[in-house]
């Protein structure tokens, strides 16, 4: 596979898109014949007639994946080269085998390195996220999520629908955090503003939400502008110098994964900082199986510039100077049903999209929320709460008390009246 990677790579070089020469026609089928080998180990055929099989349109894809591995592979999709009626379950399986781990070309070693010696999410690299993925279109999210706007992981347990998952998701946070009217919480990348309003209509808490996109930041503002809660256009390591005093509980949904295997000790630090000494955090995250140093290469060009996924072995060094562990809870499952109902959102607008984002931006962003369904589906992913507290409950944490409240409770029984 080595051997046929290097003579890929010669032939990608020398071909261009009108033709190529009998003996590149000869590389090309060894490249096949490499790629053939890799996706049978995953029960994965070429031109297959099976939902999850690649059928190819172009026969230089090969050399695309066998010279850039997953940053070739997308881009092949995204121009049209290869398809797949089932890419979540193509992807499902491929994770499942770790193929990923048999092709490292070149360019994946580098980004590698790159990402483990340099901090890519300190100084204005911490802003590139909110303004080449949350700034890209509101009336993509609003076709995409829930009412709320919630763009993270539903918790499905009970519910009949996206909506009802993301407010039993909110549910679980804030009864995990036992708020009480009155506290002052701290909503550390709190989005369009949705989780925020929801905690202040109906736990009477006073929130403070935190996000580096200007545009969440203006529209978080006007959806809450009649709840006591204020938003901060700023980088979470500004907030000791930007609050007065600090806060009865905190919680990060989704915002955990920009933030970099260089700055998970500091963003601990600076959560216990803003913290009193017997407030509670919950930090919600997706999780690797795996130690990484870097988000994969097409993820990090196209969706999630400067991303990366904890692992457990370094999310618990980063935690346990300032935090004791009460609760870490795994409902990963969930997050591949939540990506499929948002899936199935854009593909039902894809005629009002389509004014807005051409049909590469479309399959691009397909192939994104499918990929990663799959990733979820293979448990290579996780989706992690962690409830932290700086010095441990005095008579430990019951979970199960905190959800008791509404497990037993109709989904939507709480909710308020809100546009979407």
């Amino acid at each position: 596979i080595h051997v046929a990677g290097k003579r890929a790579r010669w032939r990608a070089s020398r071909m261009s898109g009108s033709g190529e020469t009998w003996q590149g026609r000869q590389q090309g089928m060894q490249g096949k014949e490499a790629v053939e080998q890799l996706l049978a180990a995953a029960d994965v055929r070429l031109d297959g007639e099976r939902p999850w099989d690649m059928r190819v349109s172009d026969e230089r894809v090969y050399a695309r994946i066998l010279a850039e591995g997953s940053l070739g592979a997308g881009e092949a999709y995204m121009d049209g080269w290869w398809d797949c009626r089932q890419l979540d379950e193509l992807f499902a399986r491929l994770l499942r085998s770790r193929i990923h781990e048999r092709v490292r070309p070149w360019p994946v070693i580098w980004h590698s390195l790159v990402a483990r010696f340099l901090n890519r999410q300190r100084g204005r690299r911490a802003w590139d996220v909110g303004r080449r993925h949350y700034d890209i279109g509101d009336d993509l999210y609003e076709r995409m999520l829930d009412r709320r706007m919630i763009y993270s992981c539903g918790f499905w347990d009970g519910a009949r629908n996206l909506d009802e998952a993301q407010e039993r998701k909110l549910q679980l946070v804030f009864d995990k955090l036992a708020l009480a009217p009155g506290q002052r919480v701290l909503d550390i990348g709190c989005g369009w503003g949705g989780a925020a309003r929801y905690a202040a209509e109906h736990y009477g808490v006073v929130v403070t939400g935190v996000t580096v996109s200007e545009h969440q930041a203006e529209r978080a503002r006007a959806l809450c502008a009649d709840w006591p809660v204020e938003i901060l256009l700023c980088d979470y390591r500004e907030l000791p110098t930007r609050i007065e005093r600090p806060f009865d509980a905190a919680y990060s949904i989704g915002m955990f994964e920009h933030v970099g295997h260089h700055n998970y000790e500091r963003y601990m630090r600076v959560v216990r900082e803003c913290l009193t000494d017997s407030g509670l955090f919950l930090l919600h995250t997706i999780g690797n199986d795996r130690p990484a140093t870097t988000a994969d290469p097409w993820v990090e060009r196209y969706i999630f510039p400067n991303s990366m996924l904890p692992s457990a072995s370094q999310l618990a060094p980063a935690f346990e100077r300032y935090f004791v562990l009460e609760d870490w809870q795994n409902f990963g499952a969930d997050y591949d049903r939540t990506l499929m109902a948002w899936y199935r959102r854009c593909r039902d607008s894809r005629d009002v999209l389509g004014r807005h984002y051409d049909q590469r931006f479309q399959r691009m962003w397909s192939y994104y929320l499918l990929s990663s369904a799959g990733a979820f589906r293979a448990r290579s992913n996780q989706l992690w709460q962690l409830v932290l507290s700086p010095s441990g409950l005095k008579d430990g944490y019951r979970r199960s008390q905190r959800e008791a409240r509404f497990a037993a409770a109709p989904p939507g029984g709480a909710a308020g009246d809100l546009p979407g």
